[in-house]
């Protein structure tokens, strides 16, 4: 047992009162930098936090990086790490139902009491899925672990409500018809076809989903994108 360091006895560190923002580099250049901002200051206003101001720092050119954003009582840090995901999944992500819930006050936040994403992402590792949804009180799916889930019901696009409201899902969705509501666990074995977005991966189609006593399949349908933003970052794309 150590004495705390003084250093890091403050809110920030002991009760994960900061907020963040994790964007996609390429090449150095970080990518949907205003969408990205504009949410972390949303969420430092709530949070009652300095808001967040200034340029994007000058970043090592990169191919594919990842850059953070950290936004503490004490100002805006980042830090800057190459991506590097791995071969792209072809035939799509296995995704699990897990038994997390999130939380009702700070599911629409990134910030650094994230404890439920954590933990649901530990038993999506534990059943060899790429990613694990949280689900809500009231029994609904409301986001990913470290992704944006996107759902096609009926032949119809479907953003569950209630999480983080992601910004590459966004990006992907722009120009695209689409709903936005609660969308019940019990809904899922009678979806047709399901992405997963993020910084991290891009727009990631989902070849299986698996929950208590069933599962739903679907082919793998990866979508024609070229921005950057929505690749899977092994991907080639111009400088």
């Amino acid at each position: 047992m150590r004495p705390l360091p003084t250093e890091v006895d403050t809110g920030a560190w002991l009760h994960g009162a900061t907020a963040f923002t994790t964007l996609r580099t390429h090449w150095g250049k970080p990518l949907l930098w205003d969408a990205h901002l504009a949410r972390l200051a949303a969420t430092c206003a709530w949070l009652g936090l300095p808001a967040p101001e200034g340029e994007p720092p000058t970043l090592d050119p990169l191919p594919w990086g990842l850059l953070r954003l950290t936004a503490t009582p004490d100002g805006l840090f980042w830090s800057h790490r190459p991506l590097q995901p791995g071969p792209r999944p072809v035939k799509g992500v296995l995704v699990c139902l897990t038994n997390v819930q999130v939380h009702p006050q700070l599911a629409g936040h990134k910030t650094g009491n994230y404890l439920p994403s954590l933990l649901a992402g530990r038993e999506a590792e534990r059943q060899g899925a790429f990613e694990g949804w949280l689900t809500d009180a009231a029994g609904n799916v409301v986001d990913g672990s470290r992704t944006s889930p996107l759902l096609e019901l009926g032949g119809r696009l479907v953003l569950p409500a209630g999480g983080l409201p992601g910004i590459t899902r966004a990006a992907f969705l722009k120009g695209q018809a689409f709903e936005e509501r609660p969308f019940a666990v019990s809904e899922l074995p009678h979806v047709t076809r399901a992405w997963v977005c993020g910084s991290g991966v891009g727009v990631v189609p989902v070849c299986e989903i698996i929950g208590e006593g069933w599962q739903m399949t679907s082919p793998a349908a990866w979508p024609e994108v070229t921005d950057p933003a929505l690749l899977w970052p092994a991907e080639r794309a111009g400088r």
